[in-house]
């Protein structure tokens, strides 16, 4: 069974009377449909809509969480979450400690008796799994990245960069990183309002080239024109946010999109909901 020791993984514990209370009306992912098996993607937005941190959280006991976050954002996310705290009754803390371990496959499904193995609930098409305090040695972390490209997985850091991107731009509305039936929660509003107005115009795509991509962050363009950015890449293939409106004007009018100098087609993810829109959306930003 292939598997990938995470190194640049921290977790965060929220447990206490009010710790799911607390949550709850902070984060986007709706933990009322967080089984104990599973680690479900999620984000702590500005009022603006704006992902601030992202993370995968999962139930560790009895009114107790564990959010998997970047190590390199741990330290500021735990300070946000503090100053949201107020009179909550709930302890915070970060566990350094803690291996995070990635494996997949038709043997990696999460087994129910063991609360430290759980599925990663964001890939639909293959069977993900994280633990917690696992094997500290070996694995293969470039097939690890390979698998997330291969299934339209976006990451802050390497994909996106915090502070810049709504959660529809990463696509948490179709990996169950927004509850769109819970009560509020911070930037709440303006995700709704792009929810019911399918507003949405940048999207994760899959890349795929005939020679290795550029680096990440190379912008990708249509007759000069900035259509999006490129982020993971694993060879010929990668990740990129683009605006899904002026991709499919390129390709109505055959025109190439090119990231740096390298010609490069664009694909949804097989699994995700969303489609080219029949018509050219508009000019301006979202």
């Amino acid at each position: 069974m292939p598997f990938a020791l995470l190194k640049d993984r921290a977790l965060i514990s929220v447990s206490g009377p009010d710790a799911e209370h607390f949550l709850q009306n902070i984060l986007t992912t709706d933990l009322d449909t967080l089984g104990a098996g599973a680690a479900k993607p999620g984000a702590l937005l500005s009022p603006q809509g704006k992902i601030l941190f992202d993370f995968l959280i999962s139930r560790s006991g009895e009114n107790a969480f564990r959010l998997d976050c970047r190590a390199d954002i741990a330290d500021d996310f735990l300070r946000r979450l503090m100053l949201y705290k107020l009179r909550a009754k709930a302890e915070i803390a970060r566990q350094d400690q803690v291996l995070v371990t990635v494996a997949w496959g038709d043997d990696s499904s999460a087994s129910q008796s063991d609360s430290t193995v759980l599925a990663d609930a964001r890939f639909r098409e293959v069977a993900v799994s994280r633990s917690y305090g696992g094997a500290s040695v070996g694995g293969d972390p470039a097939a690890w990245q390979a698998l997330r490209i291969a299934n339209g997985i976006a990451e802050s850091g390497s994909d996106y960069q915090l502070g810049d991107a709504f959660p529809h731009d990463v696509l948490l509305d179709e990996t169950g990183g927004v509850g769109f039936k819970k009560g509020c929660y911070v930037g709440q509003e303006v995700v709704s309002r792009m929810q019911h107005r399918g507003t949405a115009r940048r999207r994760v795509l899959i890349v795929s080239a005939d020679r290795a991509l550029p680096a990440p962050g190379t912008e990708l363009t249509v007759a000069g024109r900035p259509v999006g950015t490129l982020g993971s890449t694993a060879g010929t293939a990668g990740l990129a946010i683009a605006r899904i409106d002026r991709v499919k004007a390129a390709l109505d009018a055959g025109q190439p999109v090119l990231a740096g100098d390298v010609t490069v087609s664009l694909a949804i993810p097989a699994w995700a909901q969303f489609s080219f829109p029949r018509e050219a959306i508009g000019a301006e930003d979202a």
